[in-house]
């Protein structure tokens, strides 16, 4: 059975998140205030937690900082309306495993959940290896080809810590669309020619096409 610790200082979206994964057969423990969830964090054992940036007592980044300085290795999602890249990358360097913005899809959230649980993916290591020699610096969001840094556009560099983030599994155009433009006016056309610009500095197989599926990077 998995246990997740959900804090959320939204009473009625953190019922429904729990509602939700409830009746996915996950055992949740929820929380307004930060304190609250330092202290169940230390008293109980939990699978993944599940946490928002700005609560009541100690806020979600202080909490990934203290939770990753006690060496706990269990996997942190941050659950943010934050957009600037800067959020992302602290959020990244203090050690969570994955975000997801503000709204959500429920089932974008199980997708998550079920994904980070699958591959016991860890941030808090420095770098991540790929194949054909790649290395993703998850702290900074750099790319480099053995030791030579490839030169990502910023929108380039999200894109491939989100492949890297599922390494081994296809992400849909459309999760792209929604997690890297958020949702904004820009068709498809333009997302694949992101994905070409990147294939030409990195080669052709680092990212991996399914069609009809979506983009993947192997492990």
């Amino acid at each position: 059975m998995i246990k997740i610790l959900l804090l959320e200082d939204d009473y009625l979206y953190k019922i429904s998140i729990k509602e939700f994964l409830e009746e996915l057969d996950f055992v949740v423990d929820d929380f307004e205030n930060g304190d609250f969830a330092l202290d169940a964090i230390f008293e109980n054992s939990y699978d993944l937690l599940l946490l928002d940036i700005r609560v009541p007592g100690m806020d979600g980044f202080s909490l990934v900082e203290y939770v990753r300085k006690e060496k706990l290795d269990v996997p942190i999602i941050i659950l943010t309306s934050l957009t600037d890249i800067s959020d992302l990358s602290r959020g990244y360097e203090l050690g969570c495993n994955d975000y997801i913005r503000k709204p959500f899809d429920m089932i974008e959230l199980k997708f998550r959940i079920e994904q980070l649980i699958k591959t016991s993916f860890k941030t808090n290591e420095d770098s991540i290896n790929l194949p054909y020699s790649f290395r993703f610096d998850v702290k900074k969001l750099l790319l480099y080809k053995n030791d030579t840094l490839i030169d990502l556009t910023q929108k380039e560099s999200e894109l491939v810590a989100l492949l890297v983030l599922n390494r081994g599994f296809f992400v849909s155009i459309e999760t792209l669309h929604e997690r890297i433009w958020e949702n904004k006016e820009i068709s498809y056309s333009d997302i694949r020619m992101c994905i070409k610009r990147i294939r030409e500095k990195t080669g052709k197989d680092f990212i991996k096409t399914k069609r009809f599926v979506g983009y993947k990077i192997d492990k």
